[in-house]
């Protein structure tokens, strides 16, 4: 896969990690399945040279609330990222693709839309920690976001698959979340090596992130990037615990890297999470943020619980000074920011 291009965010004006305790007994296995739940999106045919961002609405079977545990994503070629949210202001299926913005969801200040899984792999699963889940209402309704380009010169066809794991609500105690945190302050000129580096502070963006424990990290870029690692730290200029920095990193389909037990977020006000990615611009013009195949990103998603609600967040510099905010928290602003992208 090419091009993989996630959700555009937003221009705004803490975190050593430590080891949790597990959710479960390392006695206790896995809950059993008891249900499971597919929906597609696609296929559709892509014209040679074609880029765009498409959703589909869909309703779940489901008669009652259900816990899903595990989610799987199966994408076809030209499929570049998708991001499968619970939604949970739709009220009508919209079966047939249609253009959507990137993480429209997220940043809708009603919250109603969050993200439960974000592949970047042509066959990527997720199972959740021992008594972690996500819970779904009767008929929960389901947004598939799905980022496509056809780089050959013939028409391709483009779908994916989604499914969704259900276990006994008697075997889950805690609600699973995202993160999705990273940097819009992004210039590479033509030609060039360089790395761009973050330092998000939760508590600056007003996220209460105490308790919060972490399972599951991937770091995102575009096209040039060669590298991505996060750290966490008890203070911007401090000592640094290594959370994410794969082997070797592959823009097109990252490392997700597990955490068995989960690392937590000390109680300190100035901790916060340290990004940076490097990248290689092979181009003869200067690359800058933005979600299309020719622009760049810096960001990490991570999976947590208890959920303290899905935020997409950012570190940006203004007139020399740093800022952190996050949404759907910044209220109508985010829609105004989402405009933007």
């Amino acid at each position: 896969m090419k091009c993989l291009v996630l959700p555009c965010l937003l221009v705004a004006a803490a975190a050593c990690g430590t080891q949790a305790d597990d959710v479960a007994d390392d006695d206790e296995g896995p809950p059993p399945v008891i249900g499971t739940y597919k929906l597609s999106f696609g296929p559709i045919t892509v014209a040679p040279g074609d880029e765009a961002t498409q959703c589909v609405v869909l309703r779940l079977s489901n008669t009652d609330p259900i816990k899903i545990h595990g989610m799987r994503n199966l994408l076809s070629d030209g499929s570049h990222h998708l991001i499968v949210y619970k939604d949970d202001m739709s009220t009508a299926e919209r079966a047939t693709p249609e253009n959507c913005q990137p993480f429209t969801g997220t940043l809708n200040p009603s919250g109603r839309v969050a993200p439960v899984m974000i592949t970047q792999k042509a066959d990527d699963a997720l199972t959740l920690p021992n008594r972690v889940a996500y819970t779904f209402a009767p008929g929960q309704m389901i947004r598939i976001e799905m980022h496509y380009i056809n780089s050959s010169d013939t028409p391709l066809e483009v779908s994916a698959t989604s499914e969704f794991y259900a276990v006994p609500e008697s075997a889950i105690d805690h609600e699973a979340n995202i993160l999705f945190i990273g940097t819009p302050d992004i210039s590479i000129p033509a030609g060039a090596t360089k790395d761009v580096q973050a330092y998000f502070n939760p508590s600056r963006a007003q996220l209460d992130l105490s308790g919060a424990q972490f399972f599951a990290i991937t770091g995102h870029t575009h096209k040039h990037g060669t590298n991505v690692t996060v750290s966490t730290a008890q203070t911007a200029g401090g000592e640094r615990t290594s959370v994410y920095a794969p082997s070797r990193f592959d823009w097109s389909e990252p490392e997700t890297t597990v955490h068995a037990p989960g690392f937590t977020m000390p109680a300190d006000l100035q901790a916060g999470f340290d990004i940076k990615c490097s990248y290689h611009n092979t181009s003869n013009q200067t690359v800058e943020f933005g979600e299309s195949a020719n622009d760049e990103m810096c960001f990490f998603w991570a999976y947590y619980y208890p959920s303290k609600g899905s935020h997409v967040c950012v570190h940006t510099t203004f007139q020399g000074l740093g800022f952190d905010a996050c949404c759907p928290d910044l209220g109508p602003a985010c829609d105004t920011i989402s405009q933007k992208f």
